[in-house]
């Protein structure tokens, strides 16, 4: 029997709805409606590019060196992007999950992340995938499972697609007042701005043409449930949207152009995130776990 590259395929469904969640990673390799995608998917037959879909824990983005201090403790971690001399994105995208609850529409994923040098904590992550008349929901629950307190952020990296073609041809809307600026070197944070008056105001809805984007957004507008939204319209006349929950106060935007030139722009990054970029080295936005304590974000996708 084949395997595949993403491990275990875990497929879920309700309605024209359809999901399949991977092992490897614990990620989302394809969302759809009616097989128009909502998630630019990855090939059952490939290994996951760019990040598709996967969890970002216990961080998201870039940590520069790979270097952190915690309750005045300094940690060393493996440099993951080593031209760029950083670690990105966790520990978990290529790790076996175990799916622990699975029905047809919904399947839970779960992992534990054993102490290791650079991180000597305990935690348990579970990741839970939903289909319903809100299209699909993602939800994280992180555990504190040791004996001491540990660093956390998290995030996902899904990406909206334009049902066809390249997402040049979308528009896309995020209302957000801040970018953060990174430098162009590492494209570790450098400072923020706003975006009035600049090519980085997607606060109405325009056309994303050819501009390039890899930049974390801040000071987002929320809607009565508190949730932000970022929107992809396609050339079809569909929407495919991302929503996230006030745990997350950032979603960056990337248009893939450092992907492979036959995956480039396919689709468009949507990556909702707990911190800012190098968050364990600034201290920025990580959250204390303590011994026992748990920490639930959720987002979502639908297609409109």
């Amino acid at each position: 029997m084949d395997v595949c590259p993403s491990g275990r395929q875990f497929q879920i469904s309700w309605r024209d709805q359809q999901a399949t969640v991977v092992e490897a990673g614990g990620g989302i390799r394809q969302y759809a409606v009616a097989g128009r995608p909502v998630l630019d998917p990855y090939p059952s037959g490939a290994i996951c590019d760019g990040a598709h879909g996967a969890p970002l824990i216990p961080w998201p983005n870039r940590l520069a060196d790979g270097r952190y201090r915690f309750d005045g403790v300094d940690y060393q971690v493996a440099l993951t992007e080593p031209e760029k001399h950083n670690a990105i994105h966790g520990f978990l995208r290529w790790r076996p999950w175990q799916a622990v609850l699975r029905a047809q529409t919904r399947v839970t994923m779960a992992t534990r992340l054993f102490p290791m040098d650079g991180y000597p904590f305990l935690l348990d992550v579970e990741v839970d995938y939903a289909l319903g008349e809100e299209g699909l929901t993602v939800t994280t629950t992180a555990a504190n499972a040791g004996t001491c307190p540990c660093p956390y952020g998290a995030g996902q990296h899904p990406y909206l697609s334009p049902g066809a073609g390249l997402i040049d041809a979308c528009t896309l809307r995020l209302d957000a007042g801040t970018r953060i600026l990174t430098d162009e070197k590492c494209q570790l944070p450098a400072g923020t701005e706003a975006v009035d008056g600049t090519s980085y105001d997607f606060r109405e809805a325009r056309l994303l043409g050819d501009q390039r984007l890899d930049f974390a957004f801040t000071g987002l507008a929320r809607d009565a449930d508190g949730r932000a939204w970022a929107r992809l319209g396609g050339p079809d006349g569909r929407h495919a949207e991302l929503w996230a929950d006030e745990h997350y106060p950032i979603i960056e935007l990337y248009t893939g152009d450092t992907l492979t030139p036959g995956r480039r722009r396919k689709g468009l990054g949507a990556e909702p995130m707990t911190c800012p970029p190098n968050a364990f080295a600034s201290g920025a936005g990580v959250i204390r776990l303590e011994p026992g304590q748990a920490v639930i974000t959720t987002w979502g996708a639908r297609l409109t």
